[in-house]
């Protein structure tokens, strides 16, 4: 395993370009599809999940590319990673979403720090927030049983389709959701809606934890 040093800086990195990629992906989508929100959609979409697989192809090998507190929460329930380096995982994460953010809006030549306007809350947010990281993590665990070598694309892949079948539109990460409080634009999320999405996805993280101990246990004890 690389030193904890080096962990560290891919998950920075790997945080802010993934919320670089969610913000400035939004705000150029919103310029150009012409008030279509649903053309910007696609627009936020399909780059969120190119990224995604090119990122945990180039920074899986170094920290696991987790990029998301969920996941090094779970990988610490499990003894995967000990919980001090959950904790400066967890730490780095929030840090590089943040420069994500504010490099997104430098790109744009927006103002550096922003409050989002944009509220996001109620049953059904919160419903779709467990669900979008209950399957992330399924994603996660299952092809880590069964084809490790899938999993940069299911990822990818999963949120891509997450965005659209999720009334929440598949925030699925702590990270992102605190980051994303901090842009006033089309990714955006009011600071009042981001402790409920971030109960809801612990919440469903665990859930699949849960889950996954059990469904794929024989494949463990097999090997």
């Amino acid at each position: 395993m690389p030193p904890l040093a080096q962990r560290l800086a891919a998950e920075t990195l790997g945080t802010a370009f993934l919320l670089a990629t969610v913000v400035g992906s939004g705000i150029m989508a919103q310029r150009l599809s012409g008030g279509n929100v649903a053309l910007a959609l696609l627009g936020n979409t399909l780059p969120t999940g190119a990224i995604l697989v090119v990122l945990i192809l180039i920074f899986g090998p170094v920290s696991g590319a987790h990029f998301n507190p969920a996941v090094s929460m779970v990988s610490a329930l499990r003894g995967d990673l000990p919980w001090p380096e959950s904790a400066a995982y967890i730490a780095m994460q929030v840090i590089g979403g943040v420069i994500g953010v504010w490099a997104a809006h430098l790109m744009f030549e927006l103002p550096l720090w922003q409050v989002s306007a944009t509220a996001r809350s109620g049953w059904s947010q919160w419903l779709a927030e467990f669900i979008a990281t209950f399957g992330l993590l399924l994603t996660i665990f299952g092809c880590g049983a069964r084809a490790k070598e899938a999993t940069p694309y299911a990822i990818g892949l999963y949120i891509t389709a997450a965005y659209w079948f999720t009334a929440s539109t598949s925030f699925a990460n702590p990270a992102v959701t605190l980051a994303r409080s901090l842009s006033d634009t089309f990714a955006g999320i009011a600071p009042a809606g981001v402790l409920p999405f971030v109960a809801a996805q612990c919440a469903g993280a665990l859930a699949a934890a849960m889950l996954a101990r059990w469904l794929w246990a024989p494949v463990a004890s097999a090997r």
